[in-house]
């Protein structure tokens, strides 16, 4: 499977339209800070890392768009706040604007900005790959893995943390399979996992949100990864909406329950999940199906874009450098003062 979803292209950010995946392969291309963020905030790029990744590239638009430096840290500021829950995007924007000395030609911060996007890009991949190679320890041959949402290559600048695992896994010569959750409203597991698995070859099979309960009490599910949004200092886990009932009902039917990350979505400045701002979406995407309407005109929708896993369910955290174990506050604490194991 190519890695090609996230290409900067000349003066073009070139992007796989995700909302059209698995029925039409269609590119994006975003040649401003204004159409990046709309694709952003319309979820034609999507997944925490991968947003990072294409901030990173939106900066570099930003710098060859911005008339003065005003302009420049106007068009920073409404990219960094495109989308409120996954840390990577502010993270991204952050460490572009750390590198921007005021004074700097314009032109300059471009070449600056596009340097590091690529390190951001390419850092992204290997950490992938990275997670993959711990997270596959944790998966024993014959497994079927339970996922929520879509956390492979697509959600990230190449190869997936909770698919990078599955992929590790998988490439290791482990006989393995996979149950991806259909994820409402939007279908990220049915259209975008299930897309992504289908083309490596990898058994996956959907099931609907709400048949968890069932698949894990009929045993048919050994193992439970999933990706992460931003993860606080206490180790709770902001995912995709429904990611916390997944871990309830893991734990009720003793089933390991992991989180595959990079180290850019944990967010150590608060203290605990219930500090994580919560990303809440038009009605219309639960409302309207396929341009239908299927609830009854004037019925509104909660549409809580993700939710917070306690860090009490997670049986680790797989990052880059390795598994975190509870107490997520001690490990995460060591692994940012660099004196890990």
């Amino acid at each position: 499977m190519k890695d090609d979803h996230i290409v900067f292209r000349g003066e073009v950010l070139d992007l796989l339209d995700q909302r059209l995946l698995p029925l039409e392969a269609k590119r994006l291309p975003c040649d401003n800070v204004e159409s990046l963020i709309k694709a952003i905030k319309s979820m034609a790029v999507r997944g925490a890392p991968a947003i990072g990744v294409a901030a990173a590239y939106g900066c570099v638009l930003a710098a060859r768009e911005a008339k003065d430096e005003a302009d420049l840290e106007r068009l920073l500021h409404d990219l960094e706040n495109a989308r409120p829950t996954a840390v990577n995007l502010s993270w991204a924007v952050r460490k572009m604007r750390a590198l921007w000395q005021p004074g700097t030609p314009l032109e300059e911060a471009a070449q600056i900005f596009m340097a590091e996007a690529i390190a951001i890009h390419q850092a992204d991949i290997e950490a992938c790959r990275a997670i993959g190679r711990y997270g596959a320890e944790l998966i024993d041959d014959g497994d079927c893995v339970l996922t929520h949402c879509n956390a492979g290559a697509l959600a990230t600048g190449g190869y997936g943390t909770a698919l990078g695992v599955i992929r590790a896994a998988w490439e290791a010569g482990k006989k393995i399979s996979v149950i991806a959750d259909e994820t409402r409203p939007l279908l990220q597991g049915a259209r975008l996992t299930a897309w992504e698995l289908r083309q490596l070859g990898i058994p996956v099979t959907i099931a609907c949100d709400n048949a968890c309960a069932l698949v894990m009490g009929r045993g048919l599910a050994q193992k439970v990864v999933t990706g992460a949004d931003r993860i606080a200092a206490n180790g709770d886990t902001a995912n995709k909406i429904g990611t916390c009932g997944v871990a309830i009902l893991a734990r009720h039917f003793d089933i390991p329950f992991y989180i595959a990350a990079p180290l850019s979505t944990i967010d150590p400045s608060l203290e605990n999940g219930s500090q994580i701002p919560i990303e809440s979406r038009q009605t219309d995407e639960v409302c309207v199906i396929n341009g239908k309407r299927v609830a009854p005109e004037g019925v509104k929708a909660l549409n809580f874009a993700f939710d917070v896993t306690p860090a009490a369910l997670i049986a680790g955290i797989i990052t880059e450098r390795g598994v975190l174990r509870p107490p997520y506050g001690e490990s995460i604490s060591r692994i940012f003062k660099g004196v890990w194991k």
